[in-house]
């Protein structure tokens, strides 16, 4: 494993520089996180550490590690926090290892970590024992003793590593701007979603407790930004300890074919939701950036022009929020980015939705990210 330590210094090595990156040291001056220090924030990335032999193991890539360590100053885990994995095959599993590993190799480059996620809220996503689950006869109070203690402990087992936790993710349907079904729902939903920060709370009172969510600027997300508003205002009404906004910014693949190559997007829309939502008082937090190419045209200069572009106009309206503290993208490289296999192209062509491409190189993006920050308003 590379640590930021030796990342430097294989950068100052002479003959072991050889080996490093084009990217590292003077060749791209200051990190992202140390431009984001300057204006009071923090730039960081999601990593993932399933066991082998995992394909996608981004930390038992060296390269990897050493674009990280030179470039952030917080980590999350993509998957190994959440709790399916955890909890692969029952309630009484407890599998920590691969999340353990991360919190280790950030501690290792002194950087913060983020915890992902306490509930995720979104039936698709919980194992399959959970959805099956028989709570009993008093299935509000098992599901109610199962969900906290799962908080507790979790909460308990990272203790101060974890400065920061998506206690919630995802609880909104976006079609509908209703409340998702989930495995917890015999709680009640919002029940369960209380229950979930009070929780936090109570196991972890030095951390930020942050509902996550991935509303958008674009066109056809009104519904969703509405109702995220009305879950935030009812959280204050009822006194729940939630302190910040998650925004997951996943931008660049429209809603339809129909529309143009990155959507339709209502910039006056956004900007008024973001200031009803600082206006409330919550902090805000880029939580897994990355631009999706899916209809831009193949040619690779383009189309990294076009995302860095997008990338920086979407930053641009966000650092200018005092409230904004973090900006986390969802991985890296190119390589390891989820939307390959989860949304991949038309043509066949590999999507290039981050900062760095396949062969660990700065893209365009990484520049204007760097610009962002350096625009930012100062906290």
């Amino acid at each position: 494993m590379v640590t930021r330590r030796a990342a430097l210094g294989m950068v100052a090595g002479g003959a072991a520089a050889a080996a490093i990156p084009a990217w590292a040291g003077e060749a791209i001056g200051p990190s992202l996180d140390v431009l984001a220090r300057a204006k009071g924030l923090r730039f960081g990335s999601a990593i993932s550490a399933p066991p082998p032999p995992h394909p996608r193991a981004a930390l038992d890539d060296a390269r990897y590690c050493a674009v990280m360590a030179y470039e952030c100053g917080v980590l999350v885990a993509t998957n190994e926090m959440k709790h399916y994995a955890i909890h692969p095959h029952s309630p009484d599993e407890w599998q920590f290892a691969g999340a353990d590993r991360i919190v280790d190799f950030a501690e290792a480059n002194a950087m913060g970590v983020r915890g992902h996620t306490l509930l995720w809220a979104h039936p698709d996503y919980s194992v399959k024992w959970l959805r099956e689950y028989d709570f009993g006869p008093q299935p509000g109070a098992a599901a109610a003793k199962m969900l906290a203690g799962h908080i507790r402990r979790t909460c308990a087992h990272f203790g101060t590593r974890v400065q920061s936790w998506d206690v919630v993710n995802e609880a909104i349907d976006h079609k509908t701007g209703e409340l998702r079904d989930h495995p917890f729902g015999a709680i009640g939903k919002i029940e369960a979603i209380d229950l979930a920060f009070h929780t936090a709370r109570e196991a972890a009172p030095h951390a930020e407790l942050v509902y996550n969510d991935y509303m958008s600027w674009a066109r056809g997300d009104e519904l969703h930004r509405a109702a995220v508003l009305r879950l935030l205002e009812g959280f204050r009404k009822r006194g729940v300890p939630v302190d910040a906004l998650g925004i997951q910014s996943h931008i660049g693949d429209p809603h339809s074919d129909r529309e143009s190559p990155f959507g339709v997007y209502d910039e006056k829309a956004w900007r008024a939701f973001l200031d009803a939502v600082t206006g409330m008082g919550y902090r805000l937090h880029v939580t897994e950036l990355d631009v999706g190419d899916k209809r831009l045209p193949a040619d690779i200069a383009s189309r990294d022009r076009a995302c860095a572009d997008l990338c920086k106009a979407w930053l641009d309206i966000l650092c200018g929020y005092p409230a904004l503290r973090d900006i986390l993208f969802w991985g890296i490289v190119d390589r390891y980015s989820w939307l390959r296999g989860l949304t991949p192209r038309a043509d066949g062509a590999l999507k290039r939705p981050l900062p760095y491409d396949d062969e660990y190189r700065p893209k365009p993006m990484r520049d204007a990210v760097a610009a962002a920050l350096k625009g930012a308003v100062a906290r």
